[in-house]
């Protein structure tokens, strides 16, 4: 079964201390991650039935598809917490796939886990984290295990691409589909995060924070944290600089020339950003994909641009020169002026 709705992220109120006190020091990711399936605003569908699960003591093996920075490992811990109580990381076994991918760790950690004694519950949680980076004959061992342990153990996996985990496994978890944070869920959080922490952020900083994070809450958090160390206003500037992300006007510039038929402008432009930006060439493309549309350009010409950022997108993938697929790119606009 599949669920998929809204936005998920961390609720303020619901993880920080009592107190309200601000604290520095501290990794604000950490800090501000919910203790509670309460504390995960957003995504409202999916926590109602996750808080079923819950109440009923009654949990069935999870799947938790979806980019990062979305709520998956906070909601997999907040149940931890809710079913176990102080006891939770006892009974909860946390294990990162794209670390600890081969077939030895599904045979030797999940069975020793699985099988030594508990007492108190029914049931012991399995988290796997990027699950999609086990390989197949880890995969193929796994669902061995969760046959085997059914009776005393539970799964939750986690991964960004649910197609890359095989049928069996799928068939036999709830699939719930994390989308990617909307920029107000993102924007809130932004504002309340800042303003328990006594910082000043400006509205175009709120922006840049917002367009920087892609839906990524994490991303957010962790950017306004080290936009609060250089200085006492968190604004636009220092967003993009700590970020390493281009002005979107500075992009859309670049396209538009292009477009334009003036190659050797836009060229300079993306010089201009690799070099004295210290952009990334996969950095800049993912910006192209996601700011395509707000750019001013018709629509014939987003398609053809999107042709292109496709294009160079895998090539870049497979090893090619980001400099030279990027010029490419530019001059592919520029001859189609």
């Amino acid at each position: 079964m599949s669920e998929t709705e809204g936005d998920a992220t961390v609720d303020p109120e619901a993880a920080v201390d009592p107190d309200g006190a601000a604290g520095r020091g501290e990794i604000w990711i950490e800090k501000y991650r919910p203790e509670t399936l309460d504390g995960i605003v957003g995504h409202e569908h999916i926590v109602e039935r996750l808080k079923r699960y819950v109440e009923l003591d009654d949990l069935s093996h999870l799947m938790f598809a979806g980019p990062a920075g979305t709520g998956k490992t906070a909601s997999a811990v907040a149940i931890a917490k809710e079913l176990y109580g102080d006891d939770w990381q006892e009974n909860f076994l946390e294990l990162n796939a794209s670390d600890q991918r081969g077939i030895d760790v599904v045979r030797d950690r999940i069975k020793n886990f699985a099988r030594s004694s508990f007492g108190g519950h029914d049931y012991r949680i399995i988290f796997l984290d990027e699950a999609d980076a086990l390989t197949s004959d880890a995969q193929s061992a796994l669902r061995r295990t969760m046959e085997q342990f059914s009776n005393n153990t539970r799964f939750i996996l986690s991964c960004n691409y649910s197609s890359q985990i095989i049928d069996p496994i799928q068939s036999r978890c709830a699939v719930f589909r994390f989308s990617p944070l909307s920029d107000d869920a993102v924007a809130d959080r932004i504002r309340e995060i800042a303003d328990n922490e006594d910082i000043e952020v400006t509205d175009d900083g709120v922006d840049a924070l917002v367009y920087a994070a892609g839906g990524d809450m994490r991303k957010a958090i962790n950017a306004l944290q080290a936009a609060a160390v250089v200085g006492e206003t968190v604004d636009e500037e220092t967003v993009f600089t700590i970020t390493a992300t281009a002005h979107p006007e500075e992009v859309r510039e670049m396209v538009e020339r292009a477009l334009d038929g003036d190659f050797a402008a836009a060229r300079a432009k993306l010089d201009e950003l690799l070099t004295e930006e210290g952009l990334a060439g996969g950095d800049l493309i993912d910006q192209l994909h996601r700011s395509v549309w707000d750019f001013d350009i018709e629509e014939q010409a987003a398609v053809k641009l999107l042709d292109r950022v496709g294009e160079a997108d895998y090539r870049i993938t497979a090893g090619a020169n980001e400099r030279i697929q990027l010029e490419a790119l530019l001059a592919s606009l520029a001859l189609d002026e």
